[in-house]
């Protein structure tokens, strides 16, 4: 039980004050909405707090801080997407809808480990030295750009395509690819003896 209560931080306290400005209790000191966005993208866990009210307004938040990355021209988040979700709080659907996107998200994240995880173990042995490091750099900066919502939509927008089996496709293909590659590679090594 301990484990567990060490190696999950308390979440970091967030108070915001009237002239808007956000003061983190941890650290003692005024932090910005990119400090924040800084600390979902490192896992840190963190609980925003009207410092007036004591209200939690951590969601608001969080909103303010997607709606700031898709203003500096990270739109992540397809126009008919944020249709949609508009078009849901109409409805009956909202308390569905939490949950939902939660386990969407999860699944997203799940099959982008499968698929780095795959790609390593496909096409490690074939990269030249530092070109791992590099790819791996690019990876987690890709994952980065998909966390918000993309698994919505497939590789062209469109709604109902299944990700994972675009994912399973693409890997197939890979999978082909480096079939191919070690082939010729098989081809030049007997040629050369």
């Amino acid at each position: 039980m301990q484990e567990t209560a060490q190696s999950s931080p308390q979440p970091v306290i967030v108070k915001k004050y009237a002239n808007r400005r956000l003061y983190n209790t941890e650290s003692s000191s005024y932090i910005t909405l990119e400090n924040l966005a800084g600390m979902v993208r490192d896992n840190r866990d963190f609980v925003v707090y009207d410092a007036k009210s004591g209200e939690d307004i951590t969601r608001s938040v969080l909103t303010q801080i997607i709606v700031e990355e898709e203003g500096k021209g990270n739109a992540l988040l397809p126009v008919n997407f944020l249709r949609q979700l508009i078009g849901v709080y109409g409805t009956d659907m909202p308390s569905l809808m939490p949950k939902y996107l939660e386990q969407a998200m999860a699944n997203f994240m799940r099959q982008q480990e499968n698929v780095r995880e795959t790609m390593s173990k496909t096409l490690g042995p074939f990269m030249p030295p530092g070109m791992e490091d590099m790819s791996r750099k690019n990876m987690a900066m890709m994952e980065r750009a998909m966390t918000l919502f993309s698994p919505f939509y497939g590789a062209e927008g469109k709604p109902g395509q299944s990700v994972a089996q675009d994912y399973q496709e693409e890997i197939l293909s890979l999978r082909a690819e480096v079939e191919r590659l070690q082939g010729e590679l098989a081809a030049m090594r007997t040629k050369g003896k």
